[in-house]
């Protein structure tokens, strides 16, 4: 890790720092992966009316992500933010990959099913896929034909929009020499949530807006909501990540950011 370091008190020994930053980035490193997959599990299986916005309840933890990525990008630099952000891609090909197996492994015996594990709709519904389901449904069936197509639209938009904020928050950082840091934090990740909403949004719900199961105007509103929380919650972060930044400075004696 290349930095400028503040010389280590004399009762804090070189190891005890290195440890010290250590713990830090795995603390950061975790909570990103936490709330990705966090994302991925309860993904859109309830909406909720927050104010004027619909939302995907797996939204919610998702701006953590980018507040962590954003603090790995000033302390650790972009490799290890890189890093992390293929971490998170891998588990969601992981995710992806135990929901497809559970799919094609046969169900026990009907007369051995526990009472939740089947239900029973009364009316057709409409899948996210573009299908509908109708009569007798096992509760897993439902959940993987709701979410295996929100996962794959999620691993989609999480590939562009991470690498987007962790390449955009180093070009501002470059270009204003270390300074404003308010500039990086908010410019990158309010132009990566951007893509994130779109991507996620189309891919999820395409292939029901092909078959006129959803309407263009419902599409457009859960991308503007879905943009319009993370667009909020990105710029009322600013405030703890200068907290954080300042506080971390002092915590793993760094005197000046990295720059890749």
């Amino acid at each position: 890790m290349s930095c400028s370091p503040i010389p280590p008190k004399p009762n804090i020994t070189e190891s005890e720092l290195i440890e010290r930053r250590e713990r830090v980035f795995f603390s950061l490193a975790a909570l990103f992966i936490c709330a990705m997959t966090l994302l991925n599990v309860v993904g859109i299986t309830r909406f909720i009316q927050l104010g004027p916005m619909q939302l995907a309840i797996g939204v919610l933890p998702y701006p953590l992500t980018f507040l962590c990525t954003d603090l790995i990008c000033e302390f650790y630099g972009r490799a290890r933010a890189n890093f992390v952000v293929t971490v998170g891609l891998v588990l969601n090909f992981f995710i992806l990959g135990v929901m497809w197996l559970g799919n094609q492994i046969p169900s026990v015996a009907e007369t051995a099913m526990p009472p939740w594990q089947v239900l029973q709709l009364a009316e057709a519904v409409s899948l996210p896929s573009g299908n509908s389901v109708e009569g007798q449904i096992e509760l897993f069936q439902l959940i993987y034909q709701c979410t295996a197509g929100a996962v794959f639209a999620s691993m989609m938009a999480y590939i562009a929009a991470q690498y987007t904020d962790v390449r955009l928050f180093h070009f501002w950082k470059k270009l204003t020499k270390g300074k404003h840091l308010w500039l990086r934090n908010n410019c990158s990740t309010l132009i990566s949530q951007a893509v994130d909403s779109v991507m996620v949004i189309s891919i999820t719900f395409g292939a029901a807006f092909l078959a006129g199961n959803i309407a263009l105007h419902a599409l457009l509103v859960l991308i503007g909501s879905n943009y319009l929380f993370k667009m909020t919650v990105a710029l009322i972060d600013t405030g703890p990540f200068y907290f954080l930044v300042h506080r971390l400075k002092t915590y793993l004696h760094i005197d000046n950011a990295l720059v890749d």
